[in-house]
């Protein structure tokens, strides 16, 4: 069964499936369950040493029992250790396997997930499914699981025995049966929709960080401690009243459980005493019946807090599996592509987010020609970085066609058409590692130390690397932020270069940059853009004057299209532009 075809909305269905994660781990659960039977079996063993115990050695006096039952309690107790000891270690080994596993699969869908998911989630909340969600799914998996099998285990054995010496008393026993699972799947119920409540909150709490983490210059800067610290505390808070409330449920639900199975112990006593039973009962037999059922409270009382464990693993799961259920990028392209020239054709395309909101682009048709370089500008929202971001199917377009070398990219697997685009952005994206390793990314097995110097120099970015103590090996901090803004783009520039690809995309890769740094980072970018088709997006017109052919988008078409000095000759809205540009300039 597919993730999209599962019912993530049973909880029996998802248990089933979270057991799934187990089976590859087999050798050591069967392990698991003989340490369990081992344990379970010791607890029946010692209420069945009861008897021979007080009849044979107190009441008989009988030697054979005299000798044997020392020898019995250490050899049960004995066994009990050794299959504690099974239980514990290897169902963690196994649980810390599920947890591996999980996160292994949940970070490998979330690399070919859509970029319209991005848009529609907080990376908050992924982060929280990521590490909260699956740590619950293990205690489910896991220490939930061993509660479950090696009590009811118990429970089987403790009641065999106390059937054995007394049916009817036993029989009576398993009135309150009934009584307690009507109880637990009430509470299961409860437990189960605060528990969602309850990982919506985490979620909302590591957002709220998350944010409060990055955006911390911002924060400082416009005094926004007050804002995040009430909206931490609403979440924090919040997050605290979901959690009481599972505990208040669980609370309530264990000592009525108790209560009610202390009940019928009192009521045993209470006939076994009677002149007529005690005739028909010895002392051995009726201790040994009693202490079988006061071994059976410590289980009773597992399975029942084990609930609220079961209930957030299932709930977790529930969250997992959904977020596993969530389409990835369509690569149903068939074609391999080894480099392509560089040819690209936009055929009346179409494209929105949303459809309530309208159409971004409608019916763009143009044509760049291997190794030209064309333009996008326009105000913002006209469509410029929607119409760049089709190329490598960042998203898919609702009508119309793209081709490369005259192939429709959909008919290009997604590793084909992306290795032919190298991208250089205005918000560069670096990695915590060394420069060398960002240089390199994506190619760190191929590209020798003598590729990377290459790129950094000719992307002109040697100058401020030799002066780093570390040289490449320098960290560049997380997102880059030990490094200017002009050092960042210029490693940026740099692997594109290593990457060599056939088609370049800059995103305006030189706004909010100094004089000096826009400098180097132009000469830098002429060296990239050689021999390469470029599409720019770019706010400076001034950056773009070599153009070969410049492309003016309004509200997501096109009204002109030409080079700048054409364009201006027009006196239509890139010569606009450009006045209100140099005017404010």
């Amino acid at each position: 069964m597919s993730a999209s075809e599962f019912d993530i909305t049973s909880g029996r269905a998802v248990y089933r499936r979270l057991l799934t994660y187990v089976r590859p781990y087999w050798k050591a659960f069967i392990l698991v369950i003989l340490g369990m039977v081992t344990v379970a079996g010791s607890e029946v063993g010692f209420a069945a040493l009861i008897q021979p115990l007080l009849d044979g050695t107190f009441v008989e006096q009988d030697p054979f029992w005299i000798e044997v039952i020392p020898l019995a309690l250490l050899g049960i107790f004995l066994a009990r250790g050794v299959g504690k000891f099974a239980v514990i270690y290897c169902m963690a080994w196994v649980g810390r396997h599920v947890v591996k596993d999980l996160r292994s699969e949940m970070f490998e869908h979330m690399l070919v997930l859509p970029a319209r998911y991005y848009d529609r989630q907080a990376s908050g909340q992924l982060i929280s499914k990521l590490i909260y969600d699956v740590e619950q799914v293990s205690d489910a998996a896991s220490n939930a699981l061993s509660i479950l099998v090696q009590d009811t285990l118990t429970l089987i054995g403790l009641l065999g025995w106390m059937f054995y010496l007394n049916w009817k008393l036993t029989l009576l026993f398993l009135v309150i049966g009934p009584v307690v699972a009507v109880l637990i799947n009430y509470v299961n119920k409860r437990i189960r929709r605060y528990a969602q409540r309850l990982q919506g909150s985490v979620g909302d709490v590591t957002h709220i960080s998350q944010e409060a983490i990055e955006g911390e210059r911002v924060v400082k800067v416009f005094g926004g401690q007050g804002h995040e610290r009430a909206a931490f505390a609403r979440a924090n808070e919040n997050n605290r009243h979901q959690f009481m409330k599972i505990t208040s449920v669980n609370a309530a639900s264990v000592p009525i459980v108790q209560f009610i199975t202390a009940s019928f112990l009192a009521l045993v006593v209470y006939i076994v005493t009677r002149p007529g039973m005690l005739e028909e009962i010895s002392v051995g037999t009726f201790m040994s019946f009693v202490s079988a059922m006061l071994m059976l409270f410590p289980p009773i009382r597992r399975l029942t807090t084990v609930n609220v464990t079961l209930q957030r693993g299932i709930t977790a799961a529930q969250s997992v599996f959904g977020f596993l259920a969530q389409q990835p990028e369509r690569d149903t392209g068939s074609r391999r592509l080894q480099r392509a020239r560089g040819e690209i054709r936009y055929q009346d395309v179409h494209f929105c987010y949303d459809k309530d909101k309208g159409e971004v682009l409608k019916g763009i048709s143009f044509e760049a020609r291997a190794g030209e370089m064309v333009a996008f500008v326009g105000r913002s929202g006209s469509g410029k970085s929607t119409l760049v971001n089709l190329l490598p199917r960042f998203y898919e377009l609702d009508a119309g066609h793209i081709l490369l070398d005259g192939i429709d990219i959909r008919e290009l697997r997604l590793a084909d058409l992306r290795r032919q685009i190298a991208l250089v952005s205005q918000n560069v994206t670096l990695f915590n590692d060394t420069i060398a390793h960002n240089i390199a990314y994506g190619r760190l097995s191929e590209a020798s130390e003598t590729d990377i110097i290459a790129a950094a120099r000719a992307a002109h970015a040697m100058e401020f690397i030799e002066r780093l103590p570390q040289g490449l090996d320098t960290p560049v901090g997380e997102h880059g932020v030990l490094l200017s803004g002009g050092q960042r783009q210029r490693l940026a520039i740099a692997r594109a270069i290593l990457k060599d690809a056939p088609v370049l995309i800059l995103d305006e890769a030189t706004s909010a940059l100094d004089t000096e740094s826009e400098r180097h980072i132009q000469q830098a970018l002429e060296i990239l853009m050689e021999n390469r088709t470029t599409f720019v997006i770019a706010h400076r017109l001034s950056t773009i004057e070599k153009a070969d052919k410049i492309i003016v988008l309004e509200q997501g078409r096109i009204v002109e299209t030409g080079t700048h000095h054409e364009l201006l000759q027009r006196g239509g809205h890139y010569a606009a532009l450009s006045r209100m540009q140099f005017g404010h300039e």
